[in-house]
């Protein structure tokens, strides 16, 4: 269980600092980076990693049945327009105020969504109060940190770049668009349980599962980012000074990022029955801190006024209460 909490918390850095490596960027603009980023992170490093981990992948692929695969393409089609919206809120909005909008609306939706579709046979009222009372304290934390980042609203004129307030809409849509990507890993259970014939097998059975939930992700993002190219007239920028090292980075934005959800993947399994939902929950929860410790550190909210900082620790403390609150509720059903 330790372990498992450990391998959770690990994904969850690796997922709120995969974006860091944008700000070391020079002459590119979203589009640029979102490109190669979407072929290292949703098309080819998913394959490297199936294959590297999950033996006699192929013949696990021939032996799953349509009704197993289609939901969790469908469940990837909607984390691929999350995706898309996330990088477009966090380049508004970004790296703290951004990750704390997006992740605060995923862990709410990521709950409360599977509850609704099938809620489990023992979920109590007390279970149900909790859920509620999480949900209020989520969508709380949430209003805060947007009061916070009102600031922001002076950059809204910048070439390029979302409004506030259309970037802000941009994070709530990929909040709740992006608990598709575990709702997909719930769903994707019939193909990848059935790997798990030992105990080393059980932790790299879901990489089995990146290759089919991960290809709409790409193709939305990148059908996406193309068309900004051709927009923007950005393709010429591919070839500006610089570009190498900026190739570099993006790349390692894929790694990182397929990183912790592989590592996720991991760590859900470890932690037993409630991996699926308390795993989630703490992940998000070390989101939130990681990408917002590295938002202050990078000197994001240097100009921000001192009332909107303080906004926004109250709006992460509160977020990070109505995360580990979602935890105990979930764990009601276990210890009923």
């Amino acid at each position: 269980m330790l372990g498992g909490l450990m391998l959770v918390l690990t994904a969850g850095i690796l997922q709120g600092a995969f974006l860091l490596p944008s700000k070391w960027l020079r002459h590119w603009q979203w589009e640029n980076y979102w490109l190669v980023f979407s072929i290292s992170a949703y098309l080819v490093c998913p394959w490297i990693l199936a294959v590297a981990t999950v033996p006699d992948l192929w013949d696990v692929y021939r032996h799953v049945s349509w009704s197993s695969i289609v939901p969790v393409v469908l469940f990837g089609l909607g984390w691929g327009l999350g995706a898309v919206s996330f990088g477009l809120g966090v380049d508004a909005l970004g790296l703290a105020l951004g990750f704390a909008v997006i992740l605060g609306v995923a862990a709410t939706s990521g709950t409360v969504i599977p509850l609704l579709v099938s809620p489990p046979s023992n979920f109590s009222s007390a279970q149900a109060v909790v859920t509620g009372a999480a949900l209020c304290l989520m969508l709380a934390g949430i209003a805060i940190c947007s009061f916070a980042g009102r600031w922001k609203q002076q950059d809204s004129a910048a070439p390029g770049r979302f409004s506030y307030r259309l970037g802000l809409l941009a994070c709530v849509a990929s909040g709740l668009l992006s608990a598709c990507g575990n709702l997909g890993y719930v769903w994707g259970e019939a193909i990848y349980l059935p790997l798990a014939t030992s105990a080393r097998a059980s932790y790299f059975a879901p990489n089995a599962l990146w290759p089919l939930l991960t290809p709409p992700l790409f193709l939305c993002n990148a059908g996406f980012a193309l068309y900004r190219l051709q927009k923007n007239a950005t393709f010429r920028r591919f070839r500006t000074a610089g570009s190498f090292s900026n190739y570099g980075w993006s790349l390692t934005m894929g790694v990182m990022w397929l990183a912790g959800m592989a590592i996720y993947g991991i760590g859900a399994q470890r932690l037993g029955a409630l991996g699926k939902s308390l795993g989630w929950a703490i992940m998000m929860t070390s989101m939130i801190l990681t990408a917002n410790a590295l938002g202050v550190l990078t000197g994001e909210w240097k100009a921000a006024p001192r009332q909107s900082k303080r906004d926004l620790g109250l709006g992460l403390l509160t977020l990070v209460a109505a995360l580990a609150l979602l935890g105990y509720a979930n764990g009601f059903a276990t210890d009923g």
